[in-house]
């Protein structure tokens, strides 16, 4: 079977499972009840990642590995907002291009252009942190750098930034 009839088998018994699933947990209280704590928000982002990375794997897709990674951590960052109550931390969207770094490096480490796709996954974790923490610690997320923190922050984004130009300029001279 070529990948495209894989692939279709996959997504074929994966929406008849999820279609039983839906009949059941309407028609059965019983079943409803005992999956109930699973399917609240926002732990179902984290399960609708879940299926995504395995039917990545499945139909031998690793490049499924970045929406899954994004899914799973907008789940993540739902379920912080949920749990301090408050949705004022803006800039924890920033965090979500690291969100495609990671499924980037899932799919580069599963043999999706392995060396590419973990270069760029590392880059984009990289930028996403450095903006995370530079906004967070501008808008009072953190303290721990106290007022210095943007301009340490940014002198090493830029020690980062020269360091990974040298080496990309020493690689390319092969010395």
């Amino acid at each position: 079977m070529n990948r495209t009839g894989r692939t279709q088998l996959v997504l074929g018994v994966i929406l008849i499972l999820l279609g039983a699933w839906f009949l059941l947990d309407k028609s059965m209280p019983a079943f409803h009840a005992i999956f109930e704590k699973y399917t609240v928000f926002p732990f179902n982002m984290f399960l609708i990642g879940a299926v995504i990375f395995i039917i990545g794997l499945v139909t031998g897709q690793p490049g499924l590995s970045v929406p899954a990674a994004v899914v799973a951590g907008l789940g993540g960052i739902f379920y912080y907002f949920q749990n301090i109550g408050s949705y004022a931390d803006w800039y924890m969207w920033f965090l979500v291009p690291g969100f495609v770094g990671i499924g980037s490096i899932l799919a580069g480490l599963l043999g999706d252009n392995t060396a590419h796709n973990i270069k760029r996954g590392l880059n984009t974790m990289v930028v996403s942190a450095v903006l995370f923490l530079v906004f967070s610690s501008l808008f009072g997320g953190w303290d721990m750098l106290g007022n210095y923190a943007p301009a340490i922050l940014l002198i090493l984004l830029g020690l980062w930034v020269l360091g990974s130009g040298i080496y990309r300029s020493f690689r390319n001279r092969g010395g």
